[in-house]
């Protein structure tokens, strides 16, 4: 059938009807929101880069933690940022750790929020990288035993879930095989599967505290150029016993999220990073772009490349929206 008898822009006609055929609608249950959690008490401070987020102490995390729950929001995902940093992540996998501390307070206040651990190395090591380093070189296998040292304090410290994003090889399976023999077999790895060596990390930085003092990431995180790569990465994850898996930055990565989800079928996260989130801030504020419009447009599309759920920055502010 095609035109005059077929109209495309019949169902386009009202709102109502848009409403009716819509195909993938976003909703505040599919939010992830990050939390920074530094030393001190009644610290909130601003992050530049980030308007509207902020480093938090464990007091004035948890209520942000009232909020985003009051707000609807079901989960957060912690980054810890330590008193100390030391060449072996200390802070990591210390029982009285940053984030160990923090979700202990928030679950005693929202027992019913879900916790993610970020698992990774580079806001607690003293060089900014994601793992042991000699001679200039981030080494796999070490690293892999401080993987699940953090893997068993983060679990037996609250977390409902654990999610490694240091994109060292054979991570999720030592951290599998230590959970469950910690007796944590029931806390699920959300593995950062596809996480690409990105330039959209830049502000997370800053709120992190956490940039490599030498080099980059790119020995270890994947080519921007790379899709095939992924598709290896997310299968060896699953074959070590990910339960969930995520790709990371989102938008620019929508064709890798369609086919991780088409491929493998397992719960799948997207990340919307915080140069994604920063980009339409800073449009916004020039007026050269509609903030709502294009965040929830952002977010929707995100979701309908395949994201069961979405890491995002714009958790608080889309909720409201949503409202």
């Amino acid at each position: 059938m095609i035109y005059p008898a077929m109209r495309a822009r019949r169902l386009r006609a009202t709102p109502a009807l848009r409403a009716l055929v819509r195909e993938t609608d976003v909703s505040v249950k599919d939010f992830v929101l990050p939390l920074f959690i530094r030393p001190g008490k009644g610290e909130k401070r601003p992050i530049s880069s980030m308007p509207g987020h902020y480093q938090y102490s464990i007091d004035t995390a948890v209520k942000a933690a009232g909020e985003a729950a009051g707000a609807g929001v079901p989960s957060l995902i912690l980054f810890g940022i330590p008193d100390k940093k030391d060449a072996k992540a200390s802070g990591a996998y210390s029982e009285n750790g940053i984030v160990q501390r923090a979700a202990k307070a928030i679950k005693d206040q929202y027992p019913n929020l879900i916790l993610i651990a970020d698992l990774c190395f580079c806001e607690y090591t003293d060089h900014g990288h994601c793992g042991i380093v000699k001679d200039g070189k981030v080494l796999n296998d070490p690293t892999l035993a401080l993987s699940a040292k953090t893997a068993v304090s983060q679990a037996k410290a609250g977390f409902d879930i654990v999610a490694p994003s240091g994109m060292m090889d054979g991570q999720v399976g030592v951290m599998r095989a230590a959970l469950d023999a910690a007796g944590c077999a029931d806390t699920p790895i959300l593995a950062y599967a596809a996480k690409y060596a990105s330039g959209f990390y830049g502000p997370f930085r800053e709120a992190a505290e956490s940039p490599p003092s030498f080099g980059d990431r790119s020995t270890y995180q994947m080519d921007p150029a790379n899709f095939n790569e992924a598709m290896r990465e997310v299968a060896l994850d699953v074959a070590e016993g990910a339960d969930m898996v995520m790709v990371k930055p989102a938008m620019p990565y929508l064709d890798v999220l369609k086919a991780v989800k088409e491929r493998f079928g397992l719960p799948t996260a997207a990340y919307q990073v915080s140069g994604e989130f920063a980009m339409i801030k800073a449009a916004a504020a020039k007026g050269w772009i509609d903030e709502k419009r294009v965040a929830l447009e952002s977010l929707t599309s995100i979701k309908r490349a395949g994201a069961d759920f979405i890491l995002t920055y714009y958790a608080l502010e889309a909720a409201s929206w949503l409202a």
